[in-house]
């Protein structure tokens, strides 16, 4: 029997820099900076399943993600997708087939919101 889980722990977005990051992630999921950065290089943020690991060690440009490598989940995408644009969040879609709409971190990540 394997000891591993069918649990996701976390999920790692590379950053250039590790607080800017932790800052532009906190304000736009409404969560506190507060928190420990590991190893001058690692910040996790809390979420609600998976934690998203913000780190500035694996930075590089070819590690950007080109494609969404997850999806952040919303009830309501057009309140999302409004809510991104008074943030001044780079849209790189607008909302595509009524469910989703994609965006770029300010690294570059591409990211998803999905209804």
């Amino acid at each position: 029997m394997s000891s591993i889980t069918n649990k996701l722990g976390g999920v790692f977005i590379p950053v250039s820099n590790i607080k800017s990051a932790r800052d532009w992630y906190c304000d736009l999921l409404g969560l506190s900076t507060e928190g420990d950065i590991y190893f001058d290089h690692i910040y996790v943020l809390p979420l609600e399943g998976p934690n998203i690991v913000l780190d500035s060690k694996i930075y590089a440009p070819e590690n950007i993600y080109k494609v969404p490598a997850f999806q952040f989940y919303t009830d309501n995408i057009n309140r999302a997708y409004e809510y991104m644009k008074q943030k001044n969040v780079q849209l790189t879609t607008s909302i595509e087939n009524g469910h989703w709409f994609n965006f770029k971190d300010p690294d570059g990540n591409v990211l998803m919101m999905c209804e």
